[in-house]
């Protein structure tokens, strides 16, 4: 016989209406009672009904999880944090790849309305507002580090400026007084948000980042190399902040090409903490990390209370942090830029 929730209750010492509520993280309950009804339900390999329960709540328990532009490097990580929170909620995640097509978008949308959704979980490679979907759709909408042009929407995204001011002042803290900034396109919106938080960070030290020690071009290691070998040419620097990892990466064998010493000479930061990268870089490279997972989390947090009927329209900014190696290793004293709970900040 398959465990029911009158068997949950009665091992766990609580009300069928208790075990119910702890169950579905529904009710006021002290943590240890719903803790001790989970691990019950746990012990006890509880399934729980979703047909029952849907008749029930009118909830179907799926979630869609739409990607504008393909699987990128940044959605694994984001796809985690949303599973993890969701299967809190007992419910499950559809995936859909749009492939930046508007037609295979519609199609995906209307096979999500088909199956009921509860919500759907939008995101991108970008964080470049993006036209919304239609707000005539059947299911709540949140977007996940891209966002949505129309501000009633509700989305949640990296606050880049952040990242980069968070970058400058590592850079600071080691020593570096001529910083320059080699980064990507500076038609993407991350990057300005970037440079405008690297300058507020140097404002704040009484120092400059000028336009002539700004280098734009594609986020990849040769953009790193070449800028590299330019600036040093022409350049007295002690310390380049890098707009990805891999920038970083092509930055650090320019440097040691020429015999500049990292980070004696010249220390280096990075940006997105790609592991991969960064610890193959040599000498390691210290990067900001965006804080992927935990945004993954909270949008599908942010989403449940949707579909619970309390929606959180507006832009809101999840703060990075900041992964410290041998490129820039100088200790961090404030915990807020490296532990992974600062609150998200509303846009203005």
């Amino acid at each position: 016989m398959a465990t029911t929730i009158r068997d949950i209750a009665r091992a766990a010492g609580v009300s069928v209406a208790t075990a119910s509520k702890g169950l579905n993280g529904k009710g006021r309950m002290r943590p240890e009672t719903r803790q001790r009804i989970l691990d019950t339900a746990r012990d006890l390999d509880f399934r729980p009904n979703r047909n029952a329960s849907s008749l029930t709540t009118g909830r179907t328990y799926t979630v869609g999880l739409l990607t504008r532009d393909g699987y990128g490097r940044f959605t694994p990580p984001l796809l985690g944090g949303v599973e993890d929170s969701l299967s809190v909620d007992t419910a499950s995640l559809l995936l859909c790849d749009a492939r930046r097509d508007a037609v295979r978008e519609r199609h995906y949308l209307d096979v999500l309305a088909a199956r009921r959704v509860d919500g759907l979980i939008v995101t991108g490679r970008a964080t470049d507002p993006a036209p919304p979907l239609p707000r005539s759709l059947p299911f709540p909408v949140l977007y996940a580090y891209t966002t949505s042009s129309n501000p009633d929407d509700s989305s949640i995204t990296v606050d880049d400026e952040h990242g980069g001011w968070l970058a400058a002042r590592q850079l600071l803290r080691q020593g570096c007084r001529r910083i320059a900034h080699i980064t990507g396109p500076v038609s993407v919106l991350a990057v300005r948000d970037r440079v405008v938080g690297a300058r507020r960070a140097l404002a704040e030290a009484g120092l400059e980042l000028p336009d002539d020690l700004i280098t734009y071009g594609p986020f990849a290691e040769r953009t790193g190399f070449h800028a590299a070998q330019k600036l040093m040419a022409n350049e007295q620097v002690d310390g380049i902040f890098c707009g990805s990892d891999q920038i970083g990466r092509g930055v650090a064998d320019a440097l040691g090409g020429i015999g500049v010493r990292i980070p004696d000479d010249v220390a280096l930061v990075g940006f997105d903490n790609w592991t991969l990268i960064a610890n193959a870089t040599r000498p390691g490279l210290s990067s900001v990390d965006m804080n992927l997972y935990r945004l993954g989390r909270l949008a599908a947090e942010s989403l449940l209370r949707a579909i619970d009927g309390t929606p959180e329209p507006g832009v809101r900014r999840l703060p990075c942090s900041l992964a410290i190696r041998a490129s820039c290793p100088a200790p961090i004293t404030d915990t807020t830029e490296w532990l992974d709970d600062s609150p998200l900040v509303p846009d203005a």
